[in-house]
């Protein structure tokens, strides 16, 4: 493996850096705070034209035939930008449903609960929705489409046949989130090598979305500290905060290349196995991504409580992308029997 990043690679993030802090500054993206879409079309098709959705497509399908590696450069900028709505599944989804790898459409993914799956009927058509327990789906109002993924494979829904609940409070403000009590069994559109490949190619790229917003919250952690004085100082010259902003880095850089290996092991396999590779890498880079977002509002002390000082989206991000392709537990458990076979 090499870890050192091509001239292209370089240039393909600090590409996706400027396009996010053109097109996504944050003052921006806060002024859908706490409403139903968050997601900007426009916005959206100009990621299909820098090519995030259709990174690892094949030439031959109207990709870019590039790796999962070169994926990891993109989404941690988007991460970095905290980037709302359903990256990972429209990237997954690019060259399964029509318009996702452009922008044109906006597809959100959602797990089928363990035992809620049902059957479909003969011609793909759909059978009455099977009683499931309640499944929360994100950003439902900006989605073209749903897919479904399960041990039996990937299934279509079309959004708007869905009885959904707006929940009020969502933990992170552009995060929208509906519960439903049942999910339809859908259309299939993929197999079961497709739903496995896309839990661990998920994993590695929401990873990937952790790691960036772990790397900013410690840029803001150490500009702050650089800038506010106690006692004639600045704050960052105390051992206290040193060490905070010291472990952020730490934490980030370990993160960072766990991640990077699990892509490296994604797109050569003989060189490790990759589940667990995907899985070491999301579990580290929860971890991450959680503890910065803690260790930055500290940082600024009382004033990174408040709702104008952005940490806490950083951090509200964090917790929401760390239940998604594998929880903390789910993670460590796989991690474990891993090691035990």
């Amino acid at each position: 493996m090499d870890f050192e990043l091509t001239e292209f690679q370089s240039d393909l993030a600090t590409g996706v850096r400027r396009l996010c802090e053109g097109r996504f500054a944050l003052d921006t993206l806060r002024r859908a705070e706490g409403s139903d879409r968050v997601v900007e079309r426009d916005g959206w098709r100009q990621l299909g034209d820098a090519g995030v959705f259709n990174l690892c497509l094949g030439e031959d399908a109207g990709g870019l035939g590039l790796g999962l590696a070169d994926a990891t450069l993109v989404f941690e900028e988007l991460g970095r930008a905290l980037v709302p709505g359903p990256l990972v599944a429209s990237h997954l989804a690019a060259g399964l449903i029509e318009g996702a790898a452009d922008g044109s459409v906006v597809v959100g993914l959602v797990e089928r609960p363990s035992g809620g799956s049902g059957a479909t009927a003969s011609g793909g058509l759909a059978i009455p929705a099977i009683p499931v327990a309640p499944v929360v789906i994100e950003d439902l109002a900006d989605l073209d489409v749903l897919l479904v993924v399960s041990d039996e494979g990937v299934t279509s829904i079309e959004p708007s046949t869905l009885d959904a609940t707006r929940m009020g409070r969502p933990m992170d403000p552009l995060t929208p989130l509906w519960s439903v009590s049942s999910l339809p069994s859908g259309i299939p559109v993929a197999g079961t090598d497709v739903s496995a490949r896309w839990r661990r190619d998920g994993a590695v790229l929401t990873a990937a979305l952790q790691i960036g917003a772990a790397a900013w919250t410690t840029e803001l952690a150490v500009e702050y500290a650089k800038q506010r004085k106690q006692f004639g100082r600045p704050i960052g010259g105390f051992q206290a905060i040193k060490h905070l902003c010291a472990d952020m880095v730490v934490r980030t850089e370990v993160a960072r290349a766990a991640v990077h290996a699990a892509a490296v092991t994604v797109d050569q396999p003989d060189v490790g196995d990759a589940q667990v590779a995907a899985a070491g890498a999301k579990l580290l880079a929860d971890e991450a991504a959680l503890a910065n977002g803690r260790s930055c509002i500290q940082v600024h002390g009382g004033m990174g409580f408040t709702w104008e000082v952005p940490a806490h989206l950083a951090y509200k991000r964090a917790r929401v992308l760390a239940t998604q392709f594998g929880t903390d537990h789910e993670l460590a458990q796989s991690l474990a029997e891993s090691l035990a076979q």
